[in-house]
């Protein structure tokens, strides 16, 4: 499990640069989003670009990593691929999570 963290002004970008995000390496992806997101700024963009394919151990640790962050902060989704997003709105966490088409929109939209 690897993610590579930027920052653009007040937005974190952390790219997920595995295909996969499921059982085998749900505990690793919580425990590095925690260490890359501690402390940073307002908002944080998940850019899920290279990952093709997750399960609900995968679902579940992005939930997690949105709760871990501190009050105030938010997590926001992008670049889905149609399997994932299909993940995303069947389990209602559409809901919770604003999802974006690329990388470039969710930049672009307003924080709050």
């Amino acid at each position: 499990m690897a993610i590579s963290s930027t920052l653009q002004g007040d937005v974190q970008i952390v790219t997920v640069t595995c295909d996969r995000i499921d059982a085998a390496i749900a505990i690793q992806f919580k425990e590095q989003m925690r260490a890359e997101t501690e402390g940073g700024p307002p908002r944080v963009i998940l850019d899920l670009a290279k990952v093709d394919f997750i399960d609900s151990s995968g679902l579940g640790a992005i939930v997690a990593a949105m709760k871990q962050l501190e009050p105030g902060r938010r997590m926001d989704l992008a670049n889905l691929s149609p399997m994932v997003e299909k993940v995303f709105r069947l389990t209602r966490m559409d809901t919770v999570f604003h999802l974006f088409p690329s990388l470039e929109d969710a930049v672009a939209a307003q924080a709050g």
